[in-house]
């Protein structure tokens, strides 16, 4: 029988807690006590004032509360309300002496407090006049949650209750989207004119037939029996007239006027560091995405380096499978033969499903525990999936009443190949996001912040160093799946490149595109939408290398300094105790860690 994480950890917890001198000045004992009481009634202050400020993050982590409002997250007022949070949580985190605080406190604090003024230096930009696009869309976002299938719960009457009064909070954010753009237009802050084209589409789906026939009427088709009969007609009256009046109207309004207003105004190039402010702006995105002080410049020229290096270690996959000619045939022998590719989307699914069963015991080799927390394997819905990732994760919630989602991809199952799909799994479920995840979620002892927040460095830092682990814990036996790894790994080196290409560089589309067809394996399909995310979303792509990179760092200088002592289940369990951290302060605890152990 498995050990779980939830029953293990806190005393693993206790453990890496305990370095350090013994006896000392009662004066300082008292005094580091009473720090530390300070430090974490403040964090979860703060958590519990920004749950109220952010409905929506706490219906992601299962925190049903404000389960019916949604907020105005564009408006002036919100956007002060929010500042206002991040500075008086920095000012009153500034008044506690770090140097009173020891072990998981000193990671606390340093955490929160890199938090808060990053934040708050991210009020200088006007990310709010560029509210809507392709990938990271609210509009796409509203959609999933009314659908029934995602983290809004349609269990009770007041489930069912509370979705009707989120919808006007949603078509208040619509307008004020509108708003928000229409000023963007007229300082020249406005979306590339290819994510627009692709938001259309999206916007469109949800104007089809009629409201019986719309993704928000599936909670209704689905109502669970126990809602009594008068209930059940009631909802089922309410539904029909908000979408008819209020969910369908807001998203024919914001389709016309992006259609018939906002296209005509926005731009051919695709650089952030093309809009006003935008060089500062991108070095800022870099910075926050990062959690360090490396340069775009500097990131690029990592990325070109890493491009040469995996293409090495792919040259020799092509050796031990026989395979003769340069890297580039065989990347056109790996994207056309027939072997390689399922013609059914149920099987691509069932094959995920596959390595769930095989991975899962494997990963006890180099891990103390599987969480508790159990997760689905599912298909990408229809109508956001041409313009998706391959694949991405949704949290379940602590109390195991919604389980994680890993989302896989089945659009053109021609750019999906069987190759590529272990690593996949390695990163989005186990010991990937999905596993990370979950374990400081089940770690009741951590604060909320850290629980159910974190660095993006970090997240997909850890994820993809969680594809390089396959072959340390059985998996990955068939060559052509390691190549998948090594090809993802160089995935993300090439997003190094393309991404500060893009927004410092001043690369094209066209540009972005060349590079990623000349130096990997990849698809139109994937090729198009990947190179358009970056261009929604500058910086998120430098998250998985830098971080993966920084942690694998750790690692190594870990394994160097303790020799035989290292052992790899207590490094992993250093690095995910904490939940996702800045990469310098996940780098100071792992130092202060290294020292103990040589004592």
């Amino acid at each position: 029988m498995h050990l779980r994480w939830s029953l293990v950890a806190p005393l693993l917890l206790m453990l890496v807690g305990c370095g350090g001198e013994s006896g000392g000045d009662a004066d300082q004992a008292a005094e580091t006590t009473g720090a530390s009481a300070q430090l974490h009634q403040l964090v979860e202050e703060y958590f519990e004032e920004g749950l109220k400020l952010n409905p929506l993050q706490a219906t992601f982590i299962g925190d049903n509360r404000y389960n019916d409002q949604f907020p105005n997250s564009l408006g002036a007022e919100y956007r002060q309300a929010s500042r206002n949070l991040h500075k008086t949580y920095l000012e009153r985190i500034d008044a506690i002496d770090p140097t009173t605080l020891e072990g998981q406190d000193r990671v606390i604090y340093e955490s929160f407090r890199w938090q808060r003024e990053i934040a708050l230096e991210g009020f200088r930009y006007p990310s709010f006049l560029l509210p809507v696009n392709q990938f990271f869309s609210m509009p796409n976002m509203f959609a999933l949650m009314g659908s029934g299938s995602n983290v809004q719960p349609f269990k009770t009457v007041e489930d069912y209750e509370n979705w009707l009064k989120r919808i006007d909070g949603f078509v208040v954010w619509v307008d004020q989207a509108i708003v928000n753009m229409r000023e963007g237009a007229e300082q020249g802050i406005v979306q590339p004119r290819v994510l627009m084209e692709r938001t259309l589409p999206q916007l469109a789906n949800h104007l089809k037939g009629a409201p019986e026939e719309t993704l928000f009427y599936r909670p209704v088709t689905d109502m669970p029996a126990s809602i009594g009969e008068a209930d059940r007609e009631r909802l089922t009256a309410a539904y029909i007239q908000a979408i008819t009046n209020k969910v369908i109207p807001a998203y024919r309004r914001l389709r016309d006027f992006i259609r018939d207003e906002y296209l005509p105004l926005t731009r051919e190039t695709v650089g952030l560091s093309d809009l006003p402010g935008g060089e500062d702006w991108y070095a800022f995105l870099v910075r926050m995405t990062t959690s360090t002080d490396l340069s775009p410049a500097e990131i690029h020229q990592i990325g070109l380096d890493e491009v040469t290096r995996i293409h090495g270690e792919m040259e020799k996959v092509m050796t031990d499978v026989g395979f003769e000619g340069d890297l580039k045939t065989f990347f056109e022998f790996l994207n056309t033969d027939p072997q390689f590719y399922y013609t059914e989307r149920d099987d691509l699914i069932n094959g995920y499903k596959a390595y769930r069963e095989d991975i899962h015991p494997k990963a006890l080799k180099i891990f103390y525990a599987l969480p508790k927390a159990d997760y689905e394997i599912r298909a990408i819905e229809p109508f956001r999936e041409k313009s998706a990732s391959g694949g991405s994760y949704t949290a379940a919630t602590p109390d195991g009443s919604r389980p994680g989602i890993f989302y896989a991809n089945a659009y053109d199952l021609s750019a999906r190949p069987k190759w590529a799909m272990e690593s996949l799994f390695l990163h989005e479920a186990v010991p990937g996001h999905h596993f990370q995840g979950s374990i400081a979620r089940e770690i009741e002892s951590l604060p909320s912040f850290m629980r159910f927040g974190g660095i993006t460095a970090y997240a997909e830092g850890w994820a993809l160093y969680a594809e390089s682990l396959g072959k340390e814990i059985g998996a990955l036996q068939d060559p052509y799946q390691y190549f998948g790894v090594l090809n993802a790994e160089l995935w993300r080196a090439i997003r190094l490149v393309v991404d500060t290409g893009y927004h410092h560089h001043g690369w094209t589309r066209q540009q972005v595109l060349d590079f990623m067809y000349e130096n990997s394996a990849v698809k139109e399909a994937r090729a198009v939408s990947e190179a358009e995310r970056y261009i929604a979303i500058p910086s998120q792509a430098l998250a998985y290398k830098i971080g993966q990179l920084k942690i694998r760092e750790l690692r190594t200088r870990a394994e160097e300094q303790l020799g035989d002592a290292f052992d790899v289940k207590a490094f992993h369990q250093l690095v995910l105790d904490t939940g996702r951290l800045p990469l310098g302060v996940l780098e100071a605890k792992v130092d202060r860690w290294i020292a103990q152990q040589k004592i």
